[in-house]
């Protein structure tokens, strides 16, 4: 590691009813990849925009190589050098590669825009970088990896000296992810800075020099990567030690009925012929790399996408459904994997949300009761411990953590029996993970019926009573928790059933 090129000294930030930053510390030196981790709401994307000027601190300082710097808005801090690579991509499907990386800094050729040179310039990028993306390719034709790696290069392109990396590996496979970790090293050996924020914490041992750890909006401590545990990165986010002990046997008991049963379901080239049972109480896990057909499955089951065969029963009986509204009048709810596009109305408040599917219940004529709205949306806060200032917060403020418990309690405010879990904990920290996981083996010793699509092999192999691998559209194989294990998992993940 190279000389310190940005501290950020004492930052304080508030927001109304809310002290987001208490005086934060972070220092970051040429050549490290320096992990920013907490829990949801421990203020990091706050010190971050702190820092890239889309919010102005109340107090502290910012210090950029060697000088004392404000930025007022993130073109500011780009030019300066410092860029970050959101977790959601910001890319237009429709333009080319190249379109994309100069997207609003278009080399121009008289009068009209000069492709031919933003290609040329495009290609020293990506060579520089060792990636092999054509600049001429329509961005939408890419896979998420290829995107996340045009992003990279927009960065790059910034001439940035430091670069942010929010949640980079969040949708990428691991193949991809070993592609962006060889760039994130090549990037440190030309002496840039890099913060790294994640909450794999696998990651942070293999791809970080430094963590610095925030809690409650505070700074708590820089450990060295290679000096310090798992456990004590951990126990410094949270303050409490947390297990993450695998099953090691069913929880389902003996003869519990069957819920849903799904017969030969065909649903396109992703979901061939799929049929399993899910249990009354059981936590049935759906394993199987990205593309294998997981969320396809859940997807045709809710009615989401039409699907071209097969059959459902529910308790017995056989059940047409042909649209979310056909599940959900059967007790089938859907927690999808992208919450803020299919889980909630972010710009409403957290009482709305929890009655978005039972919004008939609570209308008195052509209007809402919201009394009675907002007194069950309390009993959920209280019983899922959302943390919120009240119900009527608007679901756009909470982390990330507290709004899947939202979503999860629309789904129980309208009693389903059937809860279908897409990734329930992507992007949430240790400590709300370990929250969700305990919610839902309290829904199931309750009686729900959960299928839980992960691909965390340690969630896993920590949560389900059964597992269920797909690989190309297919079943390949089923296990017992007590016989499961990683490497049984991904061999039937990576078989091809012809």
């Amino acid at each position: 590691m190279g000389e310190v090129i940005l501290t950020m000294k004492g930052i304080d930030k508030s927001f109304p009813g809310v002290h987001a930053l208490d005086h934060v510390d972070l220092e970051v030196r040429r050549g490290e990849v320096h992990a920013l981790m907490g829990e949801n709401g421990a203020g990091k994307s706050t010190l971050m925009k702190v820092l890239t000027g889309i919010y102005t601190k109340d107090s502290g300082t910012i210090t950029f190589e060697g000088k004392e710097v404000e930025f007022h808005n993130t073109r500011e801090a780009q030019d300066a050098g410092i860029v970050i690579v959101h977790q959601e991509l910001n890319m237009l499907g429709h333009l080319t590669v190249a379109q994309n990386i100069f997207f609003g800094r278009e080399f121009k050729k008289g009068l009209g825009i000069d492709d031919k040179k933003m290609n040329e310039e495009a290609a020293k990028l990506f060579e520089r970088l060792n990636i092999d993306i054509d600049p001429t390719a329509t961005m939408s034709d890419l896979t998420v990896g290829k995107q996340q790696m045009c992003e990279i290069a927009k960065a790059i392109s910034h001439e940035a000296k430091v670069i942010i990396f929010d949640e980079p590996s969040a949708a990428l496979t691991e193949a991809e992810i070993e592609e962006l970790f060889k760039i994130i090293r090549d990037l440190r050996a030309q002496n840039l800075g890099i913060i790294y924020i994640s909450h794999r914490m696998d990651e942070i041992k293999v791809i970080t020099d430094r963590v610095t750890v925030m809690r409650d909006g505070a700074y708590v401590g820089t450990l060295i990567t290679e000096e310090c545990t798992k456990n004590d990165i951990i126990n410094m986010m949270v303050g409490r030690v947390i297990y993450e002990d695998p099953k090691t046997h069913s929880m389902v008991p003996e003869g519990a009925p069957v819920v849903l049963k799904v017969e030969n379901l065909n649903a396109g080239k992703m979901v061939q012929n799929v049929s399993f049972e899910l249990h009354k109480g059981e936590i049935l896990g759906f394993s199987g790399l990205m593309g294998a057909g997981r969320t396809e499955t859940a997807r045709a089951i809710f009615g989401a996408d039409p699907k071209q065969s097969g059959d459902i029963y529910m308790n017995g009986e056989k059940v047409t459904i042909n649209t979310p509204q056909d599940a959900v009048n059967h007790g089938i709810g859907y927690l999808s994997e992208d919450r803020k596009r299919f889980g909630i109305v972010v710009q409403k408040s957290v009482a709305e949300n929890t009655t978005l599917a039972t919004l008939k219940e609570y209308l008195s004529g052509i209007f809402i009761n919201k009394r009675k709205e907002e007194k069950v949306a309390q009993e959920f806060v209280d019983s899922l411990a959302t943390k919120t200032p009240g119900v009527d917060q608007l679901v756009v403020n909470l982390s990330g953590g507290n709004q899947q418990k939202v979503v999860i309690a629309k789904w129980l405010c309208r009693n389903s029996d059937v809860l279908i879990f897409d990734e329930p904990t992507r992007g949430i920290d240790v400590g709300a993970k370990n929250e969700i996981y305990k919610l839902m083996n309290k829904l199931a010793a309750e009686g729900k019926a959960i299928i839980m699509i992960s691909s965390e092999m340690t969630e896993i192999l920590r949560m389900s009573d059964r597992i269920v691998v797909m690989c190309e559209g297919k079943i390949t194989g089923e296990l017992d928790i007590a016989e499961a294990t990683q490497e049984n998992i991904m061999n039937l993940a990576t078989r091809e059933i012809s």
